[in-house]
């Protein structure tokens, strides 16, 4: 199949400024018709596709992270007139919040190096302390102990609110700016991650809610709008991550309705796993997603057709 003329495969994983202009003008171009005409409805929902995961000089590089991308562009090019709408997921970060080395020392005064794992233990016996919300940084090491069954890890800057990183990566928003100009349809950016005092896997909730904060509770509007689809396509990055707490979130809250979990279709070939000294987080990844599809959770790949 032919691409559009302004795709070139090897600009993947590389930052430059987006040809929006070209690609919306190619799709205005390409005369398939408008999303609203579909009888079938099937959303695409991206989670977090962004420079510092994509690009091998990315803050969090993902390994595979780049031909993962080249074939999800390429996948939706080839399924223009199948896929209804986009939305995509921006993890969005500012430079202190509870996962950064920012916002815990030791008693030397020194802070944690990326991929630290902190421990409740460690901060009552005081090997970390917090230097902000003292109290709720406490609570918060327990109750992702206890309720997520998780330990806090400490992660390098990444997807900062106003740098380069926290961009959707190129290639791919050419991609989904020239199907929202042929299918007409408006792709829906979902920012999350902003809380300071809570990590934020999910595009759907925090590791630890807060009620009382936007953006601090279960997105149920978001998972409602999802299931009014008649195909749910999941992907991004990570696979052990994002997208992993993404469908996990999914399937707890569609637990009562397997119409909708035979909906979701998770796209492998476009995924791939963090990489991290000591911790298998692929075979992690994979043990987790073969518990959902014993439980109705489809899997697919790019080389499928919608």
């Amino acid at each position: 199949m032919s691409f559009p003329s302004f795709y070139d495969p090897k600009q993947v994983g590389k930052l430059y400024v987006p040809n929006t202009s070209a690609a919306m003008q190619a799709g205005n171009a390409i005369g398939v018709r408008a999303s609203s005409e579909d009888t079938t409805r099937t959303v695409l929902l991206l989670i977090d596709e962004q420079v510092d995961f994509i690009h091998e000089d990315g803050a969090l590089s993902v390994p595979g992270a780049v031909d993962d991308t080249r074939r999800i562009i390429e996948w939706i090019f080839s399924n223009l007139d199948g896929i209804t709408d986009i939305v995509a997921s921006l993890d969005s970060h500012v430079p202190i919040q509870i996962f950064s080395p920012a916002w815990w020392v030791d008693a030397d005064g020194n802070h944690p190096s990326p991929y630290t794992v902190v421990t409740s233990e460690e901060v009552h016996q005081g090997k970390w302390q917090p230097l902000y919300e003292v109290d709720w940084s406490k609570e918060y090491v327990e109750r992702l102990e206890e309720n997520a069954k998780k330990q806090l890890m400490i992660w390098p800057y990444h997807t900062l609110i106003g740098t380069p990183g926290h961009t959707i990566t190129p290639a791919l928003y050419e991609a989904i700016v020239y199907h929202s100009a042929a299918r007409q349809s408006q792709p829906n950016m979902v920012i999350k991650g902003t809380i300071p005092k809570t990590e934020h896997y999910s595009i759907f909730e925090p590791e630890v809610k807060s009620d009382d904060l936007q953006g601090g509770g279960l997105n149920r509007d978001l998972l409602e709008d999802l299931a009014s689809y008649d195909r749910i396509y999941v992907t991004g990055q990570a696979k052990s991550h994002c997208v992993l707490e993404s469908v996990t979130s999914m399937m707890r809250y569609f637990e009562d309705r397997p119409e909708v979990i035979q909906k979701i279709h998770l796209i492998e070939d476009a995924t791939s796993s963090v990489v991290s000294p000591g911790i298998d987080f692929e075979a992690l990844a994979v043990e987790a997603y073969d518990q959902f599809a014993e439980h109705g959770l489809q899997r697919t790949k790019t080389s499928q057709p919608v």
